[in-house]
């Protein structure tokens, strides 16, 4: 049996090798006494040579799940998004596109363990990574309203690995580790570099995508080292479309200003991607070691948003869905103007007029033009509009600190700040209040999160009774996060002179921020931890860890986290751990303003995000927000025998008080006069509103199995990778007067219950080739954010296999062609009766890319 020494020693790194595991800090995985450096050194270097090599993935001296994915594996993918490879790699990590999402077109969101992505907690070299500034208010079910980091600025480059610990961490680091926790440790080498070129697109012949990366490092004098990765892409959009039936009969009745098609579904175009990450460190003596690291990141996006029918788009072009045309009186009095009626024809011959006819060429819309006091917004846009939203994401932050050890005490003293910044633009709308005045393009303002950490941890070992070297940390943790809104440009946010006349307020599809949404709002909180490991003689392993937090905002939190390991052979181990921990709210969701677009029942509705306090949410429920409470299980079992491992764990995560998105809440014509008195504006021209709220319980279940294979095969070497994951999450409690039904389910089933990926990865001396089977199970599919019957069903589950072969022509000089979903699995087509009917062709909520097969070729060069 294993000693209890180097038993020690290897949980001591692994645990967090990156201290993930056991301890809150990263200092915590050198804690050694001064006599056993050089032994635990000799360890760590072993385990991140192992690590960087993902063999094995997940750690087995670990009382936690933890995977371990090198750079190198991720690369082995045709796409260079950093949440693509690591939704092929962590059996409960899901991610779906976003093509008609508002913000959350710009920054996708991600889930842990059936979670929102703000419930995984993300550090970069063990630091806390700022969130992002983008809010999804439109992120598919689970993660409507979710504010989470943005992981995918950072490059596979600039890594040397990306650890996961899959379990609830609040107690050890805080806030939003509720689902688990990703650490993404930077490439730390001090000579050496690569260079690799990508180009791909998909089997449609749309979306190619064209990726620069390049690494170096190079030595700081003999004592240290500096890191530089860089990264730069662009990316054509996709269109996965079919023209819209009220649009085509636009076109057949001689609308000729309407495009064909009218509406795109597809990924975003991606200008000017680029990443910049430095890592860098130097040793001051034997025992003291400064180190600093930070990144530069910027990317434009153009993504698409609903057709405005010229007929029927309220408080553009009507008020009464489609009967009559709004018509505006620049005298102010709409009485002076005649009404327009829309013309009906019959096309079937039964005498009952089935579609519109064309009101462009009608003779009271061409008496209408020619008064001078009369127009609709048909004159700027005849064949009705499909607006562009557009956003710049710059990302920026930089750690400094330094740590080593005083006597038998090892410190890590770091200060830190990161931001994320959303500039927003609107293209080919309209300000429809403004009149035959208004702009079509619109600078709408920004959000902006920043946030500043300083962390002052130590850690020791130390006897108690009859264990000796109990391994002991503590820190303090000192955090303020802002979000600010920036007023977009005037046109954008004003009440033009015909808002009265029932126009529509503001650039449409997505208001501009205005003097009364823009602003900075902040917080600040301390956080004090302890943390304790021992082993209880030969063969158990038992830690605790308690955490204090003190928010400015709501008050304070006391989480605890258990965690255990018995090794009952050399081979076989079981580990449980349970936890409690809670996610304090973001102070966007507190104060986040906005208005989307949403399909009800096929029917596009504006409706109004408010801060839950806001006079407009509080008049429908609203109420300050608290934080959420989790309480966390888990149990699980590590088999290892020479090249076989596996991992089995089950968890249990009960949610309470959770946060999100409440549903739409009609404004009904009832309560105008009251909300005017409590000073909402023109609360007629709002249809809709929702809120954060803490809405419902949940408890979300699971099984994670992990496991590989190393042999001799084919006359090279082989690996056989396994990631299965089922996730089953049921609401407990909710407010039928926020969550309808819809959301319920699409929380419940809006991922697949089970996901599975396995890979056959072989390689000879100069051929090597990758070859992963991805499952996906039945799910709950919606399009877009319509939940009712219309626009809903159980999609089916399905397989995509993707490929990838590598070949070296030098010494250093590797080429690879490969394709992600090589058979070109189809995403689920939207059901008879809706397909079409706002041009799309598939449920864009899907699991897996619904654009198709995706192929591309690399080159590598490694120097």
């Amino acid at each position: 049996m294993t000693t209890n020494r180097n038993r020690r020693f290897g949980v001591s790194a692994l645990s967090f090798a990156v201290s993930l595991a056991l301890t809150g800090s990263l200092a915590s995985a050198q804690v050694i006494a001064e006599e056993q450096q050089v032994e635990q050194k000799e360890n760590i270097e072993k385990i991140a040579v192992l690590g960087t090599r993902a063999a094995p993935r997940s750690i087995g001296d670990s009382p936690v799940p933890i995977d371990i994915i090198s750079s190198d594996d991720l690369k082995k993918n045709g796409s260079t998004d950093m949440i693509d490879m690591l939704v092929t790699s962590v059996p409960s990590f899901n991610s779906r596109a976003q093509p008609i999402s508002d913000a959350a077109t710009l920054v996708r969101p991600v889930n842990l363990r059936g979670l929102p992505s703000d419930s995984t907690l993300v550090l970069v070299n063990g630091k806390r990574r700022h969130r992002a500034s983008v809010i999804a208010f439109q992120g598919g079910g689970i993660n409507d309203g979710a504010q989470g980091p943005d992981i995918s600025v950072i490059p596979s480059a600039a890594l040397k690995q990306v650890e996961v610990l899959r379990d609830g961490a609040a107690a050890q680091y805080g806030s939003d580790a509720i689902a688990g926790v990703m650490n993404f440790v930077l490439n730390d080498s001090a000579d050496g570099g690569s260079i690799t070129v990508s180009q791909g697109e998909y089997y449609e012949g749309d979306g190619a995508t064209t990726t620069i990366d390049g690494n170096i490092g190079l030595p700081l004098t003999d004592s240290g080292f500096v890191n530089l990765s860089v990264q730069y892409k662009n990316a054509d959009a996709t269109s996965r479309s079919v023209q819209r039936p009220d649009a085509a009969n636009l076109i057949t009745q001689g609308n000729t200003d309407v495009n064909d098609p009218a509406q795109v579904w597809g990924n975003p175009e991606i200008n000017d991607d680029y990443s910049f990450f430095l890592n860098s460190g130097f040793d001051i003596n034997d025992s003291a070691h400064l180190y600093a690291f930070g990144n530069l990141s910027s990317r434009d996006v153009v993504g698409g948003f609903y057709y405005r029918n010229p007929h029927n788009r309220g408080n553009v072009y009507s008020e009464d869905e489609g009967k009559t045309l709004l018509v505006g009186a620049v005298n102010g009095d709409q009485s002076t103007c005649d009404i327009v009626p829309i013309p009906k024809i019959d096309t079937d011959g039964d005498g009952i007029p089935d579609v519109d006819g064309n009101v462009l060429t009608s003779p009271e819309y061409l008496a209408m033009l020619a008064d001078p006091n009369c127009f609709s917004m048909n004159q700027i846009r005849p064949g009705g509009y499909t607006p562009q939203f557009a956003g710049t994401v710059e990302d920026q932050s930089f750690f400094a600190g330094i740590k080593g050890n005083m006597g038998e005490w090892n410190y890590d003293f770091s200060a830190g700040t990161g931001s994320n910044k959303s500039t927003f633009s609107l293209k080919n709308s309209l300000n429809p209040s403004l009149g035959l005045d208004t702009p079509t393009d619109f600078e709408t303002g920004a959000y902006e999160q920043v946030e500043t950490t300083v962390n002052v941890d130590f850690s020791r070992f130390v006897n108690i009774g009859s264990l000796e070297d109990v391994s002991f940390a503590t820190g303090f943790e000192w955090r303020e996060e802002s979000f600010e809104i920036t007023q977009g440009e005037e046109a954008s946010w004003v009440a033009g002179p015909y808002a009265e006349q029932g126009f529509n307020i503001g650039s449409h599809g997505f208001k501009g921020f205005g003097p009364e949404a823009a602003g900075k709002n902040s917080r600040h909180n301390i956080g004090i931890y302890t943390d304790v490991e021992a082993y209880i003689g030969e063969d158990w392993l038992v830690g605790a860890a308690l955490r204090y937090e003190d928010f400015s905002t709501f008050g304070d939190t006391l989480n605890y986290k258990l965690t255990a390991q018995y090794a009952a052979t050399d081979e076989l181990s079981f580990r449980a751990s349970h936890s409690t921990g809670f996610r304090a709210p973001t102070v966007g969701q507190e104060n986040v303003v906005n208005t989307q677009t949403s399909i009800v029942e096929g029917d596009l509705i504006q409706t109004f995000i408010a801060p839950p306090t806001d006079p407009l949410a509080a008049f429908y429920g609203g109420e300050v927000l608290e934080p959420e409470e989790s309480v966390s299980y888990a149990l699980g079992a590590v088999f290892e025998h020479e090249g076989f491992f596996l991992t089995v764990d089950y968890y249990n995560i009960e949610v309470t008080g959770r946060i999100a998105q409440s549903s739409q809440i009609e404004v009904e014509a009832k309560d105008y006069d009251a909300l005017r008195a409590a000073g909402v504006e023109f609360p007629e021209l709002i249809q809709g509103v929702t809120y954060y709220t803490n809405d419902f319980d949940t408890t979300t279940q699971g099984v994670d199995i992990v496991g590989s294979y190393d042999t001799n095969l084919l006359s090279g070497d082989a690996k056989f990778s396994l990631a299965y994951g089922w996730t089953d999450t049921s609401v407990d409690k909710f407010d039928p007067e926020t969550t309808d039904e819809g959301k319920v389910r699409r929380l419940e089933d809006g991922i697949p219950a089970h996901r599975a990926t396995l890979t056959w990865a072989q390689s000879w001396d100069k051929l090597s080739m990758s070859l992963r089977g991805n499952y996906f199970g039945e799910y709950y599919a919606t399009h877009a954010d319509d939940t009712s019957d219309w626009g809903s069903e159980v999609a089916d589950a399905a397989v995509t296999v993707d490929l990838e072969v590598s070949y070296m022509v030098l010494e250093g000089l590797t080429l690879s062609v490969g394709a992600n979903n090589l058979f070109d699995q189809k995403a689920q087509e939207l059901k008879d009766g809706t397909q079409g009917e706002l041009g799309a062709v598939y449920y864009e909520s899907g699991p897996f890319d619904y654009n198709g097969g995706f192929y591309y070729g690399r080159i590598n060069y490694r120097f």
